[in-house]
């Protein structure tokens, strides 16, 4: 079992949410997984303040980027960070993005992604409608990254819903691809396993989705459900709600004969830059 995905339900005490992390990461290294995906948010959900703790994390004073290196280290366990709340690189004092790092098991940053989808979405929830833009600036890059198991193309979340970013990262060579999560509820309930198991069917690659799933600060309920889909869309999955982790192993054969015996990809006669060229023509 050599994917894992982490299903949590943070909260806005750091430290807590970081044992809680641990925990299920510890498990997932017991069991064999190589490679484990946290949640979207999973070291402050509610926190009052994300730009203040990112901007710790960018110093250097943060609790949570030395935690990662040493945990990534200790377990000989590659992870995705979930997402954290970073300024650019480059620009330290800037607003932050929705960062997902992926780290390897010496501890070392191999990948940066900042979430390219913001959700600014009205939702009939108890809280109504969300605003990421607020807290947020949006990224800017695709990233794709080699794993020991496997080209692995970095997403979150709302990202999801944007199927021609994952139609980029299959051209860029992505055999799976992480979707850390905070799904709403509602939102969740409705469109999640559709979604999920829809890019992994297109792309034929391993959809790596590690959910939140439960009552966090704000109000705020997330939807859980966290799974690994295969490239045939065969769903393994975590526990609905609640703390936990799903494990699965990457076939390699098995997805090299799904992409040989249904070659979707060379079949492709559309593409975003095709329609945009397209466009261009009738104006």
């Amino acid at each position: 079992m050599n994917l894992a995905v982490i299903q949590m339900v943070s909260g806005a005490d750091v430290p807590t949410n970081l044992r809680s992390a641990r925990g299920l990461l510890e498990q997932a290294a017991a069991e064999g997984a190589r490679l484990a995906v946290l949640p979207e948010n999973f070291a402050a959900m509610g926190h009052a303040d994300l730009a203040a703790l990112g901007r710790l994390e960018a110093q250097g004073d943060g609790p949570v980027l030395p935690w990662l290196r040493r945990t990534a280290r200790e377990l000989g366990l590659w992870i995705v960070a979930g997402t954290l709340p970073l300024p650019p690189d480059d620009r330290p004092t800037a607003k932050p993005r929705a960062c997902s790092l992926l780290i390897d098991a010496h501890g070392e940053r191999v990948a940066r992604y900042d979430k390219l989808h913001l959700f600014d979405v009205a939702v009939g929830d108890a809280r109504g409608s969300y605003r990421e833009s607020a807290d947020f600036d949006p990224g800017e890059h695709l990233v794709v990254a080699q794993t020991p198991v496997g080209r692995l193309g970095l997403t979150v979340c709302y990202d999801l819903r944007f199927a021609e970013l994952y139609a980029a990262l299959r051209e860029r060579g992505a055999e799976l691809i992480s979707a850390p999560a905070a799904f709403t509820a509602v939102t969740g309930a409705a469109h999640w396993e559709v979604l999920i198991r829809a890019r992994a069917i297109e792309t034929q690659c391993y959809l790596l989705a590690a959910g939140q799933g439960g009552e966090h600060p704000g109000p705020r309920e997330t939807h859980g459900h966290s799974a690994i889909v295969d490239p045939w869309g065969v769903l393994h999955a975590a526990p609905p709600r609640g703390e936990g982790l799903c494990l699965a192993r990457r076939d390699a054969q098995a997805q090299a004969g799904v992409r040989q015996n249904m070659p979707v990809h060379r079949h492709r006669r559309f593409s975003v830059s095709l329609a945009a060229s397209r466009a261009k023509y009738s104006e």
